[in-house]
């Protein structure tokens, strides 16, 4: 029973831990959703192929966010937590080496990626014109510095990971209030200057991405945690990359099945024209503007549910895991719910476009509504990195992309439900993903391995 008393978080009451853990990530998550609404206005101002632009980059540019913050960070700090709960100091201090020198790879795999395949993914998802070249100025800057981004998350999932989430919380903050200026004034000029376009608020996620890393990292190697993380000295080991990797890479996939999901949704949007790829880049940026809502409680979760595993209090470990994600699905639930029944305010808020307005709050009333079973299905899956079962996340990410794009697909060719049947068919994908991730949790709860 010894490593049961090692860590605070095995004895403290659910409740106020996930307190403690999620409400700092969760206040950058709001910051974040108004730096995207704040985003789509200058994009918006911009133009419409510029808006339209974006939304090519969009699909890309999340799978790597949600990849660098929720996949294989979460995998961070879900090896984090768990070693921290057994009590492996030495492995814990060895794990921040191991982080970086797989944020590094994976950083320049995105702008490997960004170089040589984006350009062709965004003619097959219809870009063509100026809406091509808008998509192709913002993300060659935006990836070509992806290495701060990845760098900027890794460092917030170790401190997570080890139960600190206000330092990074705090930084977070900051850098995500500095961004909207700075988006601002680089796209769209002041005074005289008429602005850069679509690399300005590529340029001002790089800048605040490095100035966040650079002060979480001061934190870590200050003895934020407890101990001063080893780099020096020490041998990289195959089973601390595993560590990260078994959770990560499922984590990661199911990630790049969502982003999938909406490249190939975007696709098919993209066959009815650019007012309509316009309106869908406004309704699925709602959609993914939920996402930091719901990591900021599923980060708790993997926190709280790693260091239970690492414990092996399972009972505990299911407990905060549906604590957790019925409250994410209440809030997240009213959120959506508010907006279905305030569509066209919603679109009026980034563009005048009849047509874009209609594509908008065409995809805002069929979707919206479900947004609570995604806030359940994504923070139920986050905790599952905690415990280390990645098998109902993985198989819910696959169903859904099926009856997502397929569903899509055969709506509107054999149906005859135009844009109305895309739209339509995500919805049920998402009341898809709620399901398979709940469902086997309810049945089966986590039990430690024979």
């Amino acid at each position: 029973m010894a490593n049961i008393a090692a860590h605070p978080l095995l004895v403290a009451p659910i409740g106020a831990s996930l307190w403690k853990l999620a409400a700092p990530t969760t206040a950058v998550m709001i910051a974040q959703t108004f730096v995207a609404i704040a985003e789509t206005f200058i994009f918006g101002r911009l133009g419409t192929e510029a808006l339209a632009g974006f939304a090519l980059v969009f699909p890309l540019m999340m799978m790597m966010t949600m990849m660098a913050a929720g996949g294989m960070g979460g995998g961070v700090a879900a090896a984090m937590a768990r070693a921290m709960g057994a009590g492996r100091r030495d492995d814990a201090r060895a794990l921040v080496l191991h982080s970086l020198v797989l944020g590094t790879v994976l950083a320049l795999l995105f702008t490997l990626l960004a170089w040589t395949v984006a350009p062709s993914l965004y003619r097959l998802l219809g870009g063509e014109g100026r809406v091509q070249e808008h998509a192709l100025t913002y993300s060659n800057v935006l990836f070509s510095g992806a290495i701060l981004i990845w760098a900027n998350f890794f460092l917030s999932s170790l401190l997570r990971g080890g139960g600190d989430a206000a330092t990074p919380g705090r930084y977070m903050l900051i850098s995500s209030v500095a961004q909207v200026p700075l988006s601002y004034v680089l796209a769209l000029g002041v005074g005289d200057w008429p602005g850069i376009g679509m690399a300005g608020p590529a340029i001002s996620s790089l800048v605040t991405s490095a100035v966040s890393a650079l002060l979480q990292a001061r934190a870590l190697w200050g003895g934020k945690l407890g101990f001063v993380p080893a780099i020096g000295g020490i041998g990289l080991q195959g089973r601390l990359f595993w560590d990260i990797l078994r959770v990560g890479l499922i984590a990661s996939f199911s990630a790049f099945t969502a982003n999938l999901t909406a490249m190939l949704v975007t696709g098919l949007v993209g066959r009815f024209g650019v007012a309509a790829l316009a309106g869908y880049g406004i309704g699925v940026r709602l959609e993914f503007m939920l996402v930091p809502l719901a990591f900021g409680i599923g980060s708790g979760l993997t926190t709280l549910v790693g260091v239970a595993a690492g414990a092996s209090d399972w009972q505990r470990a299911v407990r905060a895991a549906w604590i957790g994600s019925l409250v994410a699905g209440l809030g997240i639930g009213a959120f959506g719910w508010t907006v279905a029944l305030l569509p066209e305010g919603w679109a009026r808020l980034f563009t005048n476009d009849p047509d874009v307005v209609a594509a908008t709050v065409s995809y805002i009333t069929r979707v919206a509504p479900f947004y609570c079973l995604f806030g359940v299905g994504m923070t139920l899956s986050f905790a599952s990195q905690g415990a280390g079962r990645m098998k109902a996340p993985f198989a819910a990410g696959i169903a859904r992309l099926l009856v997502a794009t397929l569903g899509g697909w055969f709506a509107v060719e054999q149906l005859g439900w135009g844009l109305e049947g895309v739209f339509t068919a995500i919805a049920v994908g998402m009341i898809v993903f709620g399901g398979l991730i709940a469902g086997p949790l309810l049945v089966h709860p986590w039990r430690g391995r024979a």
